[in-house]
């Protein structure tokens, strides 16, 4: 039975019989693998608490039919504790691995590995906001996998001016003469916000007032239930 191993940010956790788990993982190199962890469960296990949530650990696997088999496993990034202690940062990194769960629901992405595990190192250093955190690293995601807004010119007709319809249905804000009936409008600090979160801009994003990024916080989410195409049950819960 094949043995490889691999760099791996765990996605969800479920319980198998009475000792051991089946971890969803999204790995560096092999996309998102499902495996199982035996004997994670038991007050004795060698590395259970590795493989929790939002832990970014060195795995082994042994290949297997339908699961594969996790035999090792290193911690690279002990993020889980740190996040879980705070419920702004959980509820964000809940809706970050669970976007990153249906993004790579055909195949991996080193691209979208790598932004997950830096968005959640920044959540568990408080780097940013949690919620701004969340808002950029969902655009960014989206991007990644062919969704990528446009907050600059129309995203229909690409007609270049300050535009301020939004149609999430068509990729973002669009011109008067694309804008459906009663399409929601957007004020330019609104507009500046969302290019800002998208370009990792945190100057920016941080300079403006908690009633702008509340709009943000609102057309990301639209943006994101909109594209995934079922909804995201974590942003229920998110702390805005």
């Amino acid at each position: 039975m094949p043995v490889y191993r691999d760099e791996a940010v765990v996605l969800r956790t479920h319980k198998l019989g009475e000792a051991d788990r089946i971890v969803t993982m999204l790995t560096r190199q092999h996309g998102k693998v499902r495996a199982v962890a035996k004997g994670v469960r038991r007050t004795a296990s060698k590395f259970g608490a590795r493989l929790e949530p939002f832990m970014v650990a060195d795995v082994q696997l042994y290949e297997g039919r339908s699961l594969d088999i996790v035999t090792q496993a290193e911690s690279i990034g002990s993020y889980g504790a740190l996040i879980s202690g705070d419920y702004a940062s959980y509820t964000a990194a809940s809706a970050m691995v669970e976007t990153a769960d249906k993004l790579t629901e055909a195949e991996g992405s080193l691209q979208q590995y790598l932004l997950l595990v830096g968005a959640l190192r920044s959540l568990s250093r408080k780097e940013h906001g949690a919620s701004l955190t969340l808002d950029s690293y969902l655009l960014r995601a989206l991007s990644m996998a062919g969704w990528a807004p446009s907050f600059q010119g129309c995203a229909r007709c690409g007609a270049i001016g300050e535009h301020s319809a939004l149609v999430v249905q068509v990729g973002g804000i669009v011109c008067d003469d694309c804008a459906a009936p009663g399409s929601p409008r957007l004020d330019k600090a609104t507009i500046l916000l969302l290019g800002s979160l998208l370009a990792g801009d945190w100057d920016q994003a941080e300079s403006m007032p908690e009633q702008t990024r509340n709009q943000a916080n609102g057309v990301v989410a639209a943006y994101t239930q909109w594209h995934l195409g079922r909804g995201l049950r974590s942003l229920e819960h998110v702390s805005r």
